[in-house]
């Protein structure tokens, strides 16, 4: 298995039409918070203020709690990015994808495993979806029930644990029964790797990807 991880300590975030905004928490100074939105530039924010409809309600220590179309959530220094708001429909039916690349070239799109929100990063090297420990656990993902596998990557042969997803959707399109592999290292995406990709016809022009559901 071939794992190509391209763990930049930055995100370009560029969201997808439907889906929610993408918003992270990239540190605290004092009273205001630095607030990333949809890969923006970071911007400081107090109590009370609202940017590109993301309003912080309140700060703790180094939580923030923000409100985006009347949902609320709780968002923490040094955690994935999360999606709020303008939800995607419900059905999940949808049979076409189309990615914007980010300033660096990368696919970013918001989804879910298993109906939880995750970041992913479309990478073309990767045989399976790979996610951290800590994304898993987040999500409630019982990875530990999964076959152990030893995986090559750019910092040598790690011991992950290999496993069947349930689904994964991208905007209005979803998959079921994806092979996806849980690595210990941390990662500040989910790499959406070939396991999902494999199901779609790939056609990339200039900064656009469009993925067409073959099955």
């Amino acid at each position: 298995m071939r794992l190509n991880l391209l763990l930049a300590a930055a995100l370009g975030l560029t969201p997808l039409m439907g889906l929610a905004q993408s918003v992270a928490l990239s540190g605290v100074s004092g009273s205001k918070a630095l607030v990333v939105i949809d890969g923006a530039a970071p911007r400081f924010l107090s109590a009370g203020q609202s940017h590109q409809g993301v309003k912080l309600l309140s700060l703790q220590g180094e939580a923030v709690t923000v409100e985006v179309s009347g949902q609320r959530q709780t968002l923490r220094v040094g955690d994935a990015p999360v999606s709020v708001g303008r939800a995607a429909p419900a059905g999940g039916g949808g049979q076409r994808i189309v990615l914007t690349a980010d300033g660096q070239g990368h696919f970013m799109p918001a989804g879910q495993i298993n109906g939880k929100a995750v970041q992913f990063m479309v990478d073309t090297g990767a045989t399976n979806v790979i996610l951290s420990e800590s994304d898993a656990r987040r999500i409630n993902l019982p990875f530990e029930k999964g076959q152990q596998v030893r995986v090559s990557t750019a910092n040598g042969v790690v011991q992950g644990h290999a496993l069947s997803l349930d689904s994964v959707r991208v905007g209005d399109v979803q998959a079921y029964g994806v092979q996806a592999v849980v690595l210990p290292q941390s990662m500040p995406f989910v790499l959406l790797g070939n396991s999902f990709l494999n199901r779609f016809q790939m056609q990339r022009q200039n900064d656009q990807l469009t993925l067409e559901k073959r099955f």
